[in-house]
């Protein structure tokens, strides 16, 4: 589609075609859900080509192996040469990139809320493939950011070739993200979920037809390209007594705190790397050793975990077992991240759920309430939501992972705990204290960009009238006889702000007729700048209790003035139009 209106452009296509193909995709919702199929169409190829490479690039580890995380033993010279050359030649392209090029890829998360689903294709192939890279290597991280990330960038490029509306491009990117997810997963549920929980923020039923369609074509590419596992057989009880929930409970609140742990853990670890005296760029190398010589104790570190984590469903290991796969697991992943490389913790954390269940089915084995099946399959759904967030998508990813309906109420249970405690406790999933890290305030993909171009430039008033502040109250008078104007902008003789007074002011008889001007601005009077957003204006109105402020730039020069009122009917103009968007309405007649 992209090298379709590619060629289009490029051979003059007459407008009005491309005008025509825009209508229909922006008044006719079948439309939107054609392009949605060919979105997760194309994820699911994105997921495919990706999983193979990295079962090639594997075998530099482990020749005759697919699957890292299910080996038994590894040769240490390949456990330690692979990933430290794999973090070597990842370090030495940031290098490149940094130093030829503009590298910022925009997670999918991010471009939904703040950019209106603006994400480059170009940068998101750069980062799917220094992922492959990562993982390729061995590293203790998964191909999900990858996958996502190219495919919700197919998204946002064919919406934005087609110039769709910023609802429909945010939607798109949404489709991206559910084909991939769903494609690497075998789960179509889990992949819609993941866009409306994650990346678009909200669900809809208008929504649900695209998204829905994104996930199931993504996964027909992976099931015609031959690169699904096939599904794991997970032994369960056909029911779970009552009395059995009251340790689920405590399952959630557990796994939420290992969670919670681990995002801790991985902060942490940035910033023991960030502190080493080495060039950034050497970063990875080192990394890259250090997993190794924790694959030497055991090869279950290596890589997502996928084949341990079904490992670990079919036979949990042994509480003291589980328990030092689990810290190994844990530190691996955070060393992997915190050195630098490219990947995501949404398989990890599946491997650390399981390993979490099995751990806490250890300690309750004396009791013998609850099957360790129980416990695993729980705690790899309550972990998983306390680090990626999104309870809905590891519900059925759970579910449709094992297909074992009985379970549902047990997993229900534990995945709503562990949201609750991971928010009470740190209020972040992986993802969002990442961005909180960086200074962006994201807590989902709902729409909040709009705030942001908002600014004071853009709603202030440009028709202002100025009074020099020399003068006295009478002249002011003589000047305003009525009450009108309702604000004047006092100046010096170079136009310089000094201060803000009201026509009413002018005509009370507080002040004398020979009282400056001066006098009557407030001590507490504040100028807005052209570049603050729409939310600093707010506050500055209701932190000083005015009814208008004026704009100056950086010398101080007066450019115009803004009101409360307006502002507050922008806002809620805002608000209402992205409810309406929301609720689908934009789709109606």
């Amino acid at each position: 589609m992209t090298g379709l209106l590619d060629h289009m452009r490029t051979h003059n296509t007459p407008p009005q075609l491309l005008a025509a193909l825009r209508a229909l995709v922006r008044t006719d919702n079948l439309w939107v859900i054609a392009l949605a199929a060919l979105v997760g169409g194309l994820a699911g190829c994105a997921v495919s080509l990706m999983t193979a490479t990295t079962l090639l690039a594997h075998h530099l580890l482990a020749p005759g192996s697919g699957r890292l995380s299910g080996l038994t033993a590894i040769s240490p010279v390949r456990a330690l040469l692979v990933p430290m050359g794999g973090g070597l030649l990842l370090g030495l392209s940031s290098l490149y990139l940094a130093r030829t090029t503009r590298f910022r890829p925009v997670d999918p998360i991010e471009a939904n809320a703040l950019h209106g689903g603006r994400m480059s294709l170009r940068d998101s192939l750069i980062l799917a493939g220094q992922t492959i890279l990562s993982n390729g290597c061995g590293v203790s991280l998964g191909l999900e950011a990858g996958f996502s990330q190219l495919g919700a960038a197919f998204g946002s490029r064919i919406g934005r070739q087609l110039r769709m509306h910023r609802s429909d491009v945010r939607l798109l990117v949404g489709c991206g993200a559910a084909g991939a997810i769903g494609a690497a997963f075998d789960a179509p549920l889990a992949g819609a979920f993941y866009a409306f929980e994650l990346i678009i923020g909200s669900y809809t039923f208008t929504a649900l037809a695209p998204v829905a369609l994104a996930a199931i074509c993504g996964i027909g590419i992976v099931h015609l390209t031959g690169t699904v596992l096939l599904p794991v057989q997970v032994e369960t009880p056909t029911s779970i007594p009552l009395l059995a929930y009251f340790p689920i409970v405590l399952l959630g609140i557990f796994a939420g705190l290992v969670g919670v742990m681990l995002m801790r853990v991985v902060t942490l670890t940035e910033h023991t790397f960030r502190s080493l005296p080495l060039p950034v760029w050497l970063h990875p190398a080192l990394g890259g050793l250090l997993v190794g010589g924790l694959a030497l104790v055991s090869p279950s570190v290596l890589s997502s975990g996928h084949m341990a984590m079904r490992a670990g469903l079919i036979a949990a290991p042994p509480l003291m077992l589980a328990l030092g796969l689990l810290g190994l697991k844990a530190l691996a992943s955070a060393i992997s991240i915190g050195s630098g490389f490219r990947g995501g913790l949404f398989f990890a954390s599946l491997y650390l759920g399981v390993l979490t269940g099995a751990v806490f089915a250890g300690v309750l084995a004396p009791l013998a309430v609850l099957p360790v099946s129980v416990c695993t399959i729980a705690g790899m759904c309550a972990l998983a939501v306390g680090v990626i967030g999104g309870p809905m998508t590891m519900i059925f990813l759970a579910l449709e992972t094992t297909g074992s309906l009985p379970l549902t109420g047990a997993v229900v249970v534990s995945a709503i705990v562990s949201s609750i405690t991971v928010r009470r406790t740190f209020g972040y999933s992986f993802a969002t204290w990442r961005f909180h890290l960086r200074g962006e305030n994201i807590r989902s993909g709902v729409d909040v960009g709009w705030m942001r171009t908002l600014t004071v430039e853009r709603m202030m008033r440009t028709e202002v009238v100025t009074f020099p502040v020399t003068e006295t109250v009478q002249a002011a008078r003589l000047a305003f006889p009525h009450q009108t104007p309702r604000y004047i902008i006092l100046c010096d003789a170079e136009n310089r702000y000094r201060g803000l007074v009201e026509n009413v002011q002018l005509h009370s008889g507080r002040f004398t007729e020979t009282t400056p001007l001066a006098e009557l601005v407030a001590p507490d009077d504040l100028a807005l700048t052209p570049d603050l957003s729409l939310a600093t204006a707010i506050d500055s109105f209701e932190r000083l209790a005015r009814p208008a402020l004026a704009v100056v730039d950086a010398q101080n020069h007066i450019l115009g003035l803004l009101s409360e009122r307006y502002v507050l009917r922008r806002y809620a103009e805002e608000l209402e139009r992205t409810r309406r968007e929301l609720a689908g309405e934009k789709y109606c007649g």
